[in-house]
């Protein structure tokens, strides 16, 4: 009887530890805290890892790396967003052109966007069919939909997003390619060449990223006649390990935070771009602006942010109504799964705090120009 509860009292303590330990990491992960982000920006300054710029009020107020690229997950939709924006101001599309979901699922893996593309469908009925492109366009941007953002490439057409970059002038920004077609990569590889999954993945690492990008345009367009079946899909996902998934996240079109940190000034200023451009673009990327505090005391703000396994990536800009204006870029890669979720828990304080707290912003100056 004595053994039967001293090992009772032992299982106790157990579980008592690690329901403990659980919620220790909740509350981190749940914690809001501007200086976890302060803190890592700190530490990273002299890695490749890192690329940040900040400025307020036309003035430089930090750049860390601002010239490093770094892949840059969802963050580049919003050169997507801009060339939707530009075609529909110029009459090239309609944005009321209806798309059947069919068409858009085609460009759907499931698992692999962290459930964004059905939170999207979700706010439509089950006897929906079709939607409209500029809602194709909000879906992008709002739930970061990756099947949503293949459709628009394909109807955009990749040559004139890829002209987008030059007419921006962005120094150090790579050419976009497709999200999901690269995805079933490795399972093309080992079907072809009959490779076992160490072999696929070596081959894989070894494919120049000419070659990548262009299988990957191939899969893209072979979707057209002959979209993947669920089959194929399924089969697509369980061999996509994580090994396979750095891949793919270290090969996402890469950037630096100055790059960005020009469009997000160009999209500020309200003058850049015409007016009619900004009919189509504002509604898709002001989501910020929806939120009934925010549009209290913001006069506008937009911002676009990015993740995978190894990546968090942020561009945003904000004028309030006292007219301060803020644009702000945080590119980092090769992240632990506790650093990501870390930096995506306290982004948002870090960004809050820097725009409406005047010694908030005095600090992380003294401490990023050192």
């Amino acid at each position: 009887m004595k053994v039967a509860l001293w090992i009772t009292a032992a299982m106790i303590i157990i579980v008592s530890i690690i329901a403990t330990g659980i919620w220790f990491f909740k509350k981190q992960m749940t914690k809001e805290d501007p200086e976890y982000v302060l803190k890592f920006i700190k530490e990273n300054t002299n890695k490749d890892r890192l690329s940040f710029s900040l400025k307020y009020n036309g003035e430089t107020w930090a750049e860390i790396n601002p010239d490093q690229k770094l892949p840059l997950a969802s963050t580049v939709k919003i050169i997507v967003a801009i060339e939707y924006a530009k075609q529909a101001a110029a009459g090239k599309i309609d944005p009321q052109e209806k798309v059947s979901i069919d068409t858009l699922n085609t460009y759907y893996l499931p698992k692999t966007d962290g459930g964004a593309h059905e939170a999207w469908l979700a706010q439509y009925s089950k006897e929906t069919n079709e939607v409209a492109i500029n809602e194709v366009a909000e879906g992008m941007m709002a739930y970061s939909s990756n099947a949503n953002t293949d459709y628009l490439i394909q109807k955009l057409g990749l040559d004139n997003i890829n002209q987008l970059i030059n007419e921006l002038d962005l120094q150090n920004h790579e050419s976009l390619y497709p999200l999901v077609s690269p995805l079933f990569i490795p399972k093309q590889l080992m079907n072809s060449d009959n490779l076992s999954k160490e072999e696929a993945l070596e081959r894989l690492k070894d494919m120049e990223i000419d070659k990548y990008k262009e299988y990957s345009i191939e899969l893209h367009n072979q979707w057209l006649s002959n979209p993947p079946t669920e089959a194929a899909k399924r089969a697509a996902i369980k061999d996509l390990d994580m090994d396979f998934q750095k891949v793919w996240s270290d090969r996402l079109p890469a950037a630096s935070s100055a790059d960005y940190l020009s469009i997000m000034e160009k999209l500020n200023s309200k003058i850049y771009f015409d007016t009619a451009v900004h009919e189509h673009l504002d509604p898709i990327i002001e989501q910020l602006m929806k939120n009934p505090t925010n549009s209290e005391w913001m006069k506008h703000a937009g911002q676009k942010g990015g993740s995978t396994a190894f990546v968090f990536t942020i561009a945003m800009y904000v004028t309030d109504k006292e007219g301060n204006t803020t644009e702000l870029v945080f590119l980092a890669n090769d992240l632990s799964t506790i650093g990501q979720m870390r930096l995506a828990a306290n982004m948002n304080s870090f960004q809050l705090a820097f725009l409406t707290e005047e010694e908030f912003r005095k600090k992380v100056k003294a401490e990023l120009t050192q």
